[in-house]
């Protein structure tokens, strides 16, 4: 009939921005699946932390199909989101970035099938993101939840251009056409 139940058993419908929220954040999980396979085939060490990031989005769907407007104690001790995978993710990037070239212009998603399945991830990412900003904004899910998804993004572009120089692929720069 339209309407679907959140964790807490509260229904609304389909099209509200809790389940536009779930729903891109499941397709945020199935592209990095799809990038940890052509990571994997290339060997890259890298895919075990893509398998961690999944696990971790379903934990963020959690908190995000329990709104706190109609959660209780039960519900809040079930699917709270800590700093800490934020943190980790903050760790990744540094540990990642330092082994790249700075960059010197705007590139495009490119690089081989790894680096472009990572980059379409962060775009992806970078949609779920603004889909729950709106529910933190309303306190109906935890800030770490869009900060753990902004800090995403950017080690999905920093593990997109690993991946890249990795494979011996080269990234595509943008390049201004003439009028």
């Amino acid at each position: 009939k339209g309407f679907s139940s959140t964790f807490t058993g509260e229904r609304r419908p389909k099209d509200d921005r809790i389940f536009e929220a779930l729903g891109t954040t499941d397709e945020l999980s199935s592209a990095i699946g799809l990038a940890s396979e052509f990571g994997s085939e290339k060997g890259h060490v890298f895919v075990e932390q893509l398998h961690k990031v999944q696990c971790m989005l379903q934990d963020v769907g959690s908190n995000i199909a329990t709104p706190l407007s109609s959660a209780r104690e039960a519900h809040l001790k079930r699917t709270s989101f800590s700093e800490k995978p934020v943190l980790e993710l903050e760790q990744w990037i540094d540990k990642y970035s330092e082994q790249l070239p700075p960059l010197k212009a705007f590139i495009l998603p490119s690089g081989g099938k790894s680096s472009a399945a990572l980059h379409f991830s962060r775009a992806v990412c970078r949609r779920a993101e603004r889909c729950v900003v709106p529910l933190v904004q309303a306190g109906e899910a935890d800030p770490n939840v869009a900060k753990y998804l902004n800090r995403l993004s950017d080690y999905l572009f920093v593990l997109a251009r690993y991946a890249a120089m990795k494979e011996g692929k080269e990234e595509k720069i943008y390049i201004k056409s003439e009028p």
